[in-house]
């Protein structure tokens, strides 16, 4: 790890945006009218978990005349959090520009919600709920990562209840809190109280939204918004610089590819540099990864399995140029790098040979039953990926987090 300061900069964002307030205040259809504006033409899509009510403000076909919002519709009935993970990911697939969650609280003290895992859980674990806790913690967390990591504008609604202040034998209402666990509003930007389609910002990290009131806000609190969420770089262009400019090497190739995996960017779309084509962030690290130098380290494309050589050559012989054909077996010297190589990422001892095996599989591209079936291109794309971790102070840890993601790609391709 780096613990290094450099200077700060602000990036462009998407929206995070929580609407709380009691039922039939205007939660929905404001979070519809900010959601077109945000969208900017591109796809809405609402998770209703409120019976279908969003279903009110859809156009009617055939009646042009009654208006309503276009929108995509994706109705859960049971609020099981890692069913929205699952939503989220759906609307990442269908590249929906802005995911409304109508309600958020229904994630919390809905059937299936996380009380309600909770509760059962306690029910059957020693300690009862509260040490069910440890269990249903992750799973929250795994929610929130899914959410905030939205490569789009997220809208959350959040019903409300009354909020008590409770001394001694008296009771006294001081107001009202969302419908969640205590301090959810913080994980979002801007949070608007809504009471009779009049909305109330009470908590913005953007200063011209602060104290706002405006009654069925819509596309102008939209625009406000994506005007403070443009006030900064592209995270995504930012990578995309770095691999571009002049110098890039493969270790750095490979630091901007665990960046991007750790914030969520890696399928991020973006148009190639120099085709213009459409493409992914991952796909243009893996390609100038290569560019810097060719080696496997889930940054570039894995090498094919070996294919025959030309007519008159046999295997594991160096081509008439004398260059390397990728089908020369690996060499002594080799062999004996590789151990001392696996040695720095952990994996030196007698009882790691399946360890170094599944490794080295998942580095070069195939399944391998031993070192000695490996060929010379291959043993030097293992030996320059052992070096570039094992030159790191956490090189066992990280080696360790990269094996798990390739084999965690590997089982989603083959799924």
């Amino acid at each position: 790890m780096n613990f290094s300061f450099t200077p700060a900069t602000r990036e462009t964002a998407r929206a995070r945006i929580g609407l709380q307030g009691p039922a039939g205040s205007g939660k929905t259809k404001s979070a519809l009218r900010i959601a077109e504006g945000l969208a900017n033409g591109g796809t809405i899509g609402l998770v209703d978990t409120e019976r279908r009510s969003a279903l009110k403000y859809a156009p009617v076909p055939g009646k042009p005349e009654l208006g309503g919002h276009v929108f995509g519709h994706m109705p859960m009935d049971t609020h099981d959090p890692r069913n929205l993970i699952q939503a989220v990911r759906a609307a990442e697939e269908a590249n929906v520009a802005v995911l409304i969650v109508d309600s958020w609280s229904h994630f919390w003290n809905g059937r299936g919600g996380l009380l309600s895992i909770v509760e059962e859980t306690g029910a059957k674990a020693r300690g009862g709920t509260f040490g069910a806790w440890k269990d249903a913690n992750p799973i929250e967390q795994d929610m929130l990562d899914a959410m905030l990591n939205f490569r789009g504008h997220l809208i959350v609604t959040m019903r409300t209840k009354n909020d008590y202040v409770i001394e001694g034998k008296t009771v006294t209402k001081v107001g009202t809190k969302a419908v969640q666990r205590e301090g959810a509003e913080y994980e979002l930007d801007v949070v608007m109280d809504m009471v009779q389609g009049t909305a109330t910002v009470t908590k913005t990290r953007y200063t011209p939204l602060e104290g706002m009131v405006v009654h069925h806000p819509g596309e102008d609190v939209a625009e406000l918004i994506l005007e403070q969420l443009g006030q900064g770089v592209d995270p995504v262009q930012v990578i995309v610089d770095t691999l571009t400019s002049e110098g890039l090497t493969y270790e750095r190739a490979l630091e901007l590819h665990a960046r991007a995996k750790a914030r969520g960017l890696l399928t991020a779309g973006h148009m190639h540099p120099v085709t213009g084509a459409p493409t992914t962030l991952e796909a243009l690290i893996r390609e100038y990864g290569q560019a810097a130098k060719p080696v496997t380290t889930g940054v570039t494309t894995p090498p094919s399995t070996p294919s025959a050589p030309p007519a008159g050559q046999e295997q594991g012989t160096p081509s008439a140029d004398g260059q390397d054909d990728g089908q020369t077996p690996v060499t002594a010297p080799q062999m004996r790098m590789m151990h001392a190589c696996f040695a720095k990422v952990g994996l030196g001892a007698k009882d790691s040979r399946d360890e170094r095996l599944r490794a080295t599989s998942l580095i070069i591209g195939r399944p391998i039953g031993s070192a000695n079936e490996l060929t010379k291109t291959e043993a030097q794309t293992l030996l320059d990926t052992l070096t570039a971790y094992g030159e790191r102070e956490t090189g066992a840890a990280d080696f360790a987090a990269m094996v798990q993601g390739l084999e965690d790609d590997a089982r989603a391709a083959a799924a």
